[in-house]
């Protein structure tokens, strides 16, 4: 058996990283591709490598030599690299091809050497590694038959996305045996590319081969091995992530802030989102929306305070909408002065923003302050920020003393700045909120700002807003943002929530109900302290444990991201951080925190 790797492209989309060696000779984790190949290949019992050079091929050549770890080499050059695609180049190979069984792959792959192993015990002699198709995915996509023979090969014409569940992504790992190649790939071979030309690729082959039922190809399913095709940048930043040692995966994924879609096997605790809404028939009106709202300019800014203003019943003078409550936070500190206390830990965005802070950490245990803590707080600061509830301790303070502190500050001529985002998850929540047009009418000296993104599960379309009555304050805001800082999606989505207020409320009671089991088991677990919490996070000491180690371990051995909050109040003690999600997702934290007793 011999291994055929076409390596003659030119990694175009990688920037950089192929400007001055091919796409083979980049490093993932510190190794390069063709080294990690090469080392999962010479485990096996392979006669030869058949290695097909183009693009920087010398510095290639000489950094592999005649021979890996005592497997010969064998080069054959395409000089031509520039102006065609891979079917070219095993073209090029095709006498090899025909003196032995043979493994192809392609040269932009990172692997779990288990892959080939895999692919060598399989006693089917034509056989294709292939994934589920997941949507992050490009490349070859097919169809299989119930015995696990490839049926089509789907073309991008005929690709239909409500039938994803039915498709594979192939690996491009093949294995093909020396009869095959002999009186069925390689003739199809010569005659495709005499017919259609060397600027196409080895898998149209295969198709045709498929569709005229001229010999079968079985296709291996993956069960969750590690594999990446590294095409761009992006795709090298993914590889980096999956196949990083196990003491950097939280510390990389934590550094990310987000973009977990592509790794849909991660349970994400982290980032604090509402997993019972949008409900289905919302995002099914913006599916339908979509293609429209794509092609088009969103509204400028007295629209988007419109809507946004007709959601919380505000006049459109008195709000903002934002690109996120991270945009809004950003923009109150340009026109705010003096000094502005905070009781830590809390949302950083806060701390970092604001140009002039006073960040006191509260003495009582898991970090609860009441009113009389805020009040003393803010004598000697030109105001206060209040996240309520607080972020990460949960910790709430009722609408009655929030009137009382306001009253207050009132009196003083200082400022409050009150943020909301999770306020919807307390008890009585609706009943505590700010944002409304008495209050703000009643203390000009009172800022609301809530993200509408985290407790209206739409974190992607980062949607947040800013409420005042001091209409000077609230236009030099709006005069600072960009004409189009909401994009169209998004002002749809501001357009349509009207219609999905009851589903909402009731969104929120599901999650204050998790939040209670989840509250419940966690106080089982014998090194964690959870603490009372009136968002969608508790927060909970760690005792004799390391937080960090313990993040760590749930994200290696279980795929679950929890925040590590220790050091976040420049406090000894070790705390992490847990969203609250669905029950099943809730029960596998649990487990996992369990298991790691």
């Amino acid at each position: 058996m011999q291994v055929l790797i076409p390596a003659a492209g030119m990694g175009k989309r990688l920037g950089q990283e192929t400007s001055d060696k091919t796409k083979a000779m980049v490093k993932v984790c510190g190794k390069t591709l063709i080294e990690r190949c090469l080392d999962s290949v010479v485990q096996h019992d392979i006669k030869r490598i058949i290695l097909v050079v183009g693009y920087q091929k010398n510095k290639l050549k000489k950094f592999l030599g005649t021979s890996y770890k005592g497997v010969d080499i064998h080069y054959v050059e395409n000089n031509i690299f520039d102006t065609t695609n891979n079917i070219y180049s095993v073209f090029l190979a095709r006498d090899y091809m025909l003196e032995d069984d043979t493994i192809l792959i392609e040269s932009d792959l990172i692997f779990d050497p288990k892959l080939l192993s895999m692919l060598i015990e399989n006693p089917s002699e034509n056989l294709a590694l292939v994934d589920k198709y997941k949507t992050w995915m490009d490349g070859t996509v097919v169809k299989l038959n119930n015995d696990f023979s490839i049926s089509h090969f789907i073309s991008r014409s005929e690709f239909k996305y409500d039938q994803v569940n039915d498709y594979y992504k192939t690996v491009n790992i093949y294995k093909f045996s020396k009869s095959f190649l002999n009186y069925v790939y390689v003739p199809f071979l010569e005659a495709y590319a005499s017919a259609m030309g060397d600027n196409e690729y080895y898998e149209q082959v295969l198709k045709v081969i498929v569709n005229l039922d001229k010999g079968h190809i079985k296709a291996l399913p993956l069960n969750g091995e590690s594999w990446y095709e590294i095409d761009n940048a992006q795709d090298l930043d993914n590889a980096n992530l999956i196949f990083s040692k196990p003491n950097e995966r939280y510390e990389l994924l934590s550094g990310r802030y987000g973009g977990y879609w592509r790794f849909e096997n991660l349970k994400d605790f982290c980032y604090l989102v509402n997993p019972y809404f949008p409900p289905k028939s919302l995002n099914n009106e913006i599916i339908f929306s979509l293609p429209k709202l794509m092609q088009s300019y969103p509204s400028g800014e007295r629209t988007q305070a419109m809507l946004s203003g007709q959601m919380f019943g505000i006049p459109e003078s008195q709000i903002v909408l934002g690109n996120g409550a991270a945009e809004l936070i950003e923009k109150i500190t340009e026109f705010l002065d003096g000094t502005f206390g905070i009781y830590k830990p809390t949302f950083e965005e806060y701390p970092a923003r604001f140009k002039n802070i006073d960040c006191r950490v509260p003495k009582s245990e898991g970090f609860s302050y009441g009113r009389d803590e805020v009040i003393k707080l803010a004598e000697n600061n030109d105001g206060v920020i209040l996240i309520n509830p607080d972020n990460p301790s949960g910790n709430f303070i009722p609408y009655e003393d929030l009137i009382s502190i306001l009253k207050h500050l009132k009196k003083l001529g200082k400022y409050l700045v009150v943020d909301e985002s999770f306020l919807d998850f307390a008890e009585g929540g609706f009943d505590s909120s700010l944002l409304n047009i008495e209050d703000l009418k009643k203390y000009p000296n009172l800022i609301v700002i809530k993200s509408i993104g985290k407790s209206y599960g739409v974190g992607g379309l980062r949607l947040g807003v800013l409420a005042c009555s001091n209409i000077k304050l609230v236009k030099q805001v709006k005069d600072s943002l960009p004409i189009w800082n909401i994009n169209s999606v998004a002002e749809f989505y501001m357009q349509i929530i009207g219609k999905y207020m009851t589903e909402y409320k009731e969104s929120c009671e599901k999650l204050i109900t998790a939040r209670t089991q989840l509250m419940s088991n966690l106080k089982k677990i014998p090194y964690l302290v959870p603490y009372e919490s009136q968002a969608n996070y508790i927060l909970c000491k760690v005792i004799d444990k390391d937080a960090g180690k313990l993040a760590s371990d749930l994200c290696n051995k279980y795929s679950i991201l929890i925040k590590d909050c220790s050091g976040k109040a420049n406090v000894d003690e070790q705390y992490i951080r847990v969203a609250v999600r669905d029950t099943r997702d809730n029960e596998s934290l649990v487990a996992g925190l369990k298991a790691l007793l």
